[in-house]
């Protein structure tokens, strides 16, 4: 298969083109959490011809995975959700290059994968995670597009401190109690999907040059079908992105 019939029904949009595919396929990113976001964010981004993902995830497939988490099959219960995705991912576009990298990440790797890549998808489940993450792109300045789903419940920030905007900070001044989990609350496949899509989508846009939404959060209510979006003020005092230029 050619690039061209590959892509062509992206190609085809005004605002992409041949020039704007030719970034895509320069272009990389780093997915922590292969989750119920990670999963159809790492697709989406696979599909639409990024040169390079970045992987990392420290879990295995489980059977309580597969309502939600679409990038893994049944026959792939017990491996690592790593050497599951890249199998997978392989397979949707053998052009994109798949670098897997075990976590949990520390602060240094954190910011090293950052540092090699042009966006920043958080898809963990957890504050502490996306704290270090936050860190880490502030450090490295990359963009991130941080997600959060539970229950019927979505969130979705984009935060580039580089060019200006708030930081996950700046939302959240200070980790507090670890929120429950899916496990513990429940989550609907489909919530969990659209918000991952939606992480793919707002990635793509800012690599392209389409983005206007850094510093801003979306809050779905996917049980009444209701969304809010506002701007996400940044904090001068904010212990990580402040005084950085």
């Amino acid at each position: 298969m050619n690039a061209l019939d590959r892509y062509a029904r992206q190609v085809s949009l005004r605002e992409i083109g041949v020039n704007g595919q030719q970034i895509l396929r320069d272009s990389s990113a780093l997915i922590v959490g292969l989750g119920g976001l990670g999963a159809p964010a790492s697709m989406y981004l696979a599909g639409a011809g990024l040169a390079k993902l970045v992987l990392s995830d420290f879990d295995r497939v489980s059977a309580s995975n597969l309502h939600r988490q679409v990038l893994y099959r049944n026959d792939q219960l017990g491996q690592s959700k790593l050497d599951a995705a890249r199998q997978q991912l392989q397979m949707l576009n053998p052009e994109c290059e798949i670098e897997c990298l075990a976590g949990p990440l520390n602060d240094e790797g954190l910011q090293a994968a950052a540092a090699q890549v042009d966006v920043v998808l958080d898809c963990t489940d957890n504050f502490s995670s996306r704290f270090a993450i936050n860190r880490a792109c502030v450090a490295a300045r990359s963009p991130l597009v941080s997600g959060a789903a539970i229950r019927f419940e979505g969130q979705l920030g984009v935060f580039d401190p580089a060019h200006g905007s708030a930081c996950y900070a700046c939302l959240y001044p200070s980790a507090g109690a670890e929120q429950e989990s899916c496990e513990e609350a429940g989550i609907l496949g489909p919530v969990v999907g659209v918000v991952g899509v939606r992480q793919a989508l707002v990635a793509l846009k800012l690599l392209l040059g389409l983005n206007q939404d850094a510093g801003t959060l979306w809050v779905w209510d996917a049980l009444n079908d209701r969304e809010r979006r506002m701007q996400i003020p940044r904090d001068p005092e904010c212990p990580v992105c402040a005084n950085k230029p």
